[in-house]
């Protein structure tokens, strides 16, 4: 049976090759850093041609990979992502992301800021290199262009020299990353919504004696 399921996973693969290449003749996917056959056939077979889209708002949007905005009244604050969208598509960006920063200066460059300065836990920080990349992927797929390597000031690098540079400059302390990627339960919010309040009666409580007589209200 193992070997039947080897076979049949192998085949598969190559049939997935074959209509990988040929939704992407350009090779535009496998040049971004973090993608291979498997995540670029998977990024591209649930979000289709990127050209459907009338922005690049509008893909990120489709991914889910945007905050969630909760308002009330003149009050507004964006939380979690709305997860709207397609979850293998958000899944092969995360995994994607883990390994683009990891090659690409200038992604790494915001992942360190994201974990260093501004304090994000290490999910929430892919989080935010994901949807980077995704609009990267976009961007190249409708110009036709090839994903191409840049610092944080935006000047092309070589591979070589990328992952020097991201060595020198944006490596995270072990201490901070151990810090970061421990979770701390929080207490649940308590909410004052109409659909969680309880229903109390708002009569005052009598003070004089009982009666099951209905009174005469004074003029």
């Amino acid at each position: 049976m193992a070997l039947a399921l080897t076979a049949e996973i192998k085949e598969l693969d190559e049939r997935i090759a074959v209509l990988f290449t040929r939704a992407d003749p350009d090779g535009i996917l496998p040049s971004v850093p973090g993608i291979g056959p498997i995540l670029g056939a998977q990024i591209l077979g649930r979000l289709g041609d990127p050209n459907r889209f009338t922005s690049l708002a509008g893909v990120r949007a489709f991914s889910g990979l945007v905050p969630r905005l909760d308002s009330s009244g003149v009050n507004g604050q964006h939380t979690g992502l709305t997860k709207s969208g397609d979850a293998c598509l958000r899944e092969a960006l995360f995994m994607a992301a883990d390994h683009a920063r990891r090659a690409d200066p200038s992604l790494a460059a915001k992942y360190h800021r994201l974990m260093v300065t501004e304090g994000k836990h290490h999910n929430s920080a892919l989080c935010h290199i994901a949807t980077t990349l995704l609009t990267r992927i976009a961007a190249c797929w409708r110009r036709g262009e090839r994903y191409t390597l840049h610092d944080a000031h935006g000047r092309p690098v070589e591979a070589r020299h990328a992952r020097t540079i991201i060595a020198e400059r944006y490596t995270i302390p072990a201490e901070l990353r151990a810090a970061r990627r421990t979770t701390h339960a929080r207490p649940k919010p308590t909410t004052s919504g109409t659909g969680q309040r309880r229903k109390e009666s708002q009569r005052a409580p009598s003070t004089g004696p009982f009666t099951t007589h209905a009174t005469t209200p004074p003029a």
